[in-house]
């Protein structure tokens, strides 16, 4: 095992814990090693159109930053933790953006990147093996909404006269 990476030993299905670095005894045939790796990893989330709060649809995509902190818990818990973190990932990238509207989207990412990484705090609370960081995103109006929304930009502003 390198520096980084950890085994979860199970011996006839039965979880033994996690080793490494460095070499150990596995005893063969009736054992089972999973290695798991204790880097940052990066996943990045597929574009997803959503809708935001004045109804405006709105493609982002998004980075998830998380690394493996209890690597027995992260193998037993959960199937596979990279498509889970990936999966809460989306859920929570939709429910945040659709809460709020295009203006703060484009102008506020901090903000919304804080209440992001406030959101799974329940799943975080059931897999305590995995540390989130919070999402950072990138926003790109379709054009169906960029010409909606200079119509309702030329609706709302009248245009003055000199006298």
């Amino acid at each position: 095992m390198q520096q980084y990476e950890r085994g979860v030993i199970f011996v006839l299905g039965r979880l033994i814990g996690a080793k490494g670095p460095g070499i150990f005894l596995v005893p063969p045939f009736i054992s089972r090693i999973t290695k798991v790796d204790l880097r940052i990893v990066t996943l990045t989330i597929a574009p997803q159109e959503v809708i935001t709060r004045d109804n405006v649809t709105v493609k982002v995509t998004a980075v998830i930053y998380f690394y493996v902190v209890d690597p027995a818990a992260a193998i037993t818990n959960v199937v596979s933790f990279l498509q889970a973190t990936t999966q809460i990932g989306q859920t929570t990238l939709r429910n945040v953006l659709g809460q709020s509207e295009l203006d703060e989207l484009l102008a506020q990412r901090n903000k919304i990147n804080r209440v992001s990484y406030r959101l799974p705090t329940n799943w975080r609370k059931q897999q305590q093996s995995l540390v989130h960081s919070p999402l950072l995103y990138n926003c790109a109006t379709c054009k169906r909404s960029r010409k909606s929304l200079l119509r309702k930009t030329r609706r709302s502003f009248s245009p003055c006269r000199l006298i």
